[in-house]
């Protein structure tokens, strides 16, 4: 089993390591303990700015410190850095293309306790439906270190997201493994159906692919961590060749990484396809793999869908 660490915090160590660049500013709504952004601020002080409960200012601040030719990071919840200041993001950060990156911690069903209003599970869908926007959902530890240092060095918008608690790192483990924007990684090879997943449901298809594994059923497994720009080589050459889809995403299934690769399956090789998560509901207050369970998002879930993909096949 693979070290245990959330991606919040290897995105902290991460932007702390390769943050050097006196280009590089960052600035944090009040949050530096959860976002993590406390190891960068304890570093370089002088190019940290906690802005306070002001998301909204903190990324028009940002496009500002852009604007004049540095690199700044914005933090806040995923909630607030893809709802509150959408308009910023879009109108003072996408429209000019100005080297900001937006960094959402605290996504999905997984933030437990926090209950609906800080589950995030709409912004996915909310960022990638702006023009110019990179769009991505690290798994691990491993990934997130590798998306840190890509952003930090690729020019323009980008929205990273990141969960609270602790998640398997298992991308380290895998041979050949290279992180690339708007690469996907296929980790499980397989000729019945592919399972596509983005963010912690990367580990859970891997716990399907041993599942289906055991009912005679060969699942490839792919990481696409980039939801925009979407892989659209790597999934038109898995539906080719296993000629059945599910998607997996701690998001809701309508306009994230499942409508991202439905999109392109529609234009150019439509296969039966499934979709596994949060289905058009508001989450609840919980513990967060007991969320996980009641709202679908599992193993078991990953293969049934499977199964009725494979099932759809003509």
């Amino acid at each position: 089993m693979g070290e245990m660490i959330s991606t919040r915090v290897a995105y902290g160590q991460a932007l702390e390591e390769f943050g050097s660049n006196e280009n590089v500013y960052v600035f944090d709504a009040d949050l530096k303990s959860c976002t993590m952004t406390k190891y960068f601020a304890e570093k370089y002080p002088e190019r940290f700015y906690n802005v306070g409960i002001a998301e909204a200012n903190m990324v028009d601040i940002g496009a500002g410190f852009a604007a004049c030719g540095a690199t700044a990071l914005v933090h806040t919840f995923a909630i607030f850095a893809s709802g509150r200041v959408y308009d910023q993001v879009r109108n003072n950060v996408a429209y000019p293309g100005l080297n900001v990156k937006v960094v959402g911690s605290h996504a999905g069903l997984t933030v437990g306790e926090d209950g609906a209003t800080h589950q995030c599970v709409e912004d996915i869908s909310l960022m990638r439906t702006i023009p110019g926007m990179t769009v991505i959902v690290p798994c691990d530890a491993h990934e997130t270190r590798e998306a840190a240092r890509a952003i930090l060095e690729t020019a323009g918008p980008c929205y990273l997201r990141t969960g609270r608690g602790a998640v398997e790192t298992v991308t380290d483990g895998f041979p050949g493994y290279r992180f690339e924007i708007g690469k996907g990684v296929t980790l499980t090879e397989g000729g019945d159906v592919t399972v596509i997943a983005c963010g912690l449901m990367v580990q859970e298809a891997l716990k399907a692919e041993k599942l289906l594994a055991a009912e005679g059923i060969h699942a490839r497994v792919i990481d696409m961590h980039t939801i925009k720009p979407i892989d659209r080589e790597l999934i038109i050459q898995a539906a080719r060749e296993t000629g059945a889809i599910v998607t997996a995403e701690e998001h809701n299934v309508i306009g994230g990484l499942g409508g991202a690769v439905a999109e392109v399956l529609a234009a150019s090789y439509p296969v039966p396809m499934e979709f596994v998560g949060v289905k058009d509901t508001f989450g609840h207050s919980g513990a967060p793999l007991e969320l996980l369970r009641q709202f679908g998002l599992t193993p078991e879930q990953i293969a049934t869908c499977a199964k009725k993909a494979i099932g759809r096949k003509k």
